[in-house]
């Protein structure tokens, strides 16, 4: 019935259960505004008569940056041209 986000985390405000009430037979969570310093492990403890615990690992790429793009060639009919995109 409680989400324990870890020190210093900055997930207070984005994670939370999928359903009002996890006493329900669902624990699901909802990691919103992803960043790239979410990345790791994330553990679902139960506890009902006995504990079980499942881990799962959250890899959260960073978002590419825009990319450059432009042509090289004759844009003729029946020509070659030349499609280049570059990325840092």
């Amino acid at each position: 019935h409680h989400v324990n986000y870890g020190s210093g985390s900055g997930l207070q405000d984005r994670v939370a259960f999928v359903q009002n009430d996890p006493g329900q037979h669902d624990a699901s969570i909802r990691l919103a505004d992803l960043q790239v310093s979410d990345t790791g492990t994330y553990q679902c403890r139960v506890k009902k008569n006995t504990v079980a615990v499942h881990e799962v690992i959250v890899t959260v790429q960073e978002k590419p940056a825009v990319p450059q793009c432009w042509t090289e060639g004759d844009q003729v009919q029946g020509g070659s041209v030349l499609l280049r995109c570059y990325s840092r």
